[in-house]
């Protein structure tokens, strides 16, 4: 990756920072974008020698990741290689119980973000005739949890952006494909044990590994997908969640 320019959106924590670490790494210049700017992130990969900038962008907003990416591309040159990660989790409840602004809520973040991400980098990558970008769905996109339809819903929608998208870019040098996380201790999960023990502890007893992901494990896949050696997978999910949706 040295000399590779990187995106990371959603890389103040967890999943997102530990793919922006593996990237700075590699020797990629890696953007870190997040709702709350991850200056600090950034400043600690660059005082440790790697190449970090950072990035206040709200996903949802379509302007804001237009000007980043604008500006990413003047600063330096070329977007090589994107992970679209920026997401949040639904409370657990009924589908009749679900109010309707929180469906709005988690359907902005998880998939329109994730569109109006896509959206801007594919017009410089597809010029530029190279790129690779990785989509953040979840285990969650693959099958359902009862409780959870919001989620599911946004995280299925996931795949079927990045499958189409997948299509009409192949031909062109890029690649987009999806990685689907099962249970990673992130921020986010260790919120969800604290709020809902008894759902999370029934769905770890599901997992066949025994035991919850590490963000490493995720993005040491997301790297793989973005590198020469996944060169010919093209739309595919994914699954990195210790078994759960082989049952």
């Amino acid at each position: 990756m040295k000399d590779k320019v990187v995106l990371v959106t959603g890389a103040r924590t967890g999943i997102g920072l530990a793919t922006a670490r593996i990237f700075a790494e590699a020797g990629a210049t890696v953007a870190l974008a997040g709702r709350h700017e991850p200056n600090e992130e950034a400043r600690q990969l660059t005082s440790e020698g790697y190449k970090a900038v950072s990035y206040k962008c709200d996903v949802v907003n379509e302007e804001e990741v237009a000007a980043m990416i604008d500006d990413i591309i003047r600063k330096y040159g070329r977007l090589d290689a994107a992970y679209n990660n920026a997401g949040i989790q639904s409370p657990v409840t009924d589908t009749a119980d679900l109010v309707g602004d929180e469906y709005d809520k988690i359907m902005n973040i998880n998939l329109k973000g994730i569109f109006n991400c896509m959206k801007h980098e594919l017009r410089y990558m597809r010029q530029q005739g190279f790129g690779a970008i990785v989509n953040c769905s979840s285990m969650g996109g693959l099958v359902g949890i009862a409780g959870r339809s919001a989620y599911h819903a946004s995280k299925h929608g996931v795949l079927g952006l990045t499958k189409s998208s997948a299509l009409e870019y192949a031909s062109r040098g890029v690649r987009i494909n999806a990685v689907c996380p099962g249970i990673i201790m992130t921020p986010m999960v260790e919120g969800m044990l604290e709020h809902e023990k008894d759902a999370m502890d029934e769905l770890i007893k599901e997992v066949p590994i025994a035991r919850l992901g590490g963000p490493e494990e995720i993005a040491s896949v997301v790297f793989w997908l973005c590198s020469p050696a996944a060169s010919y997978v093209i739309g595919q999910a994914i699954a990195v969640d210790g078994g759960y949706t082989v049952k």
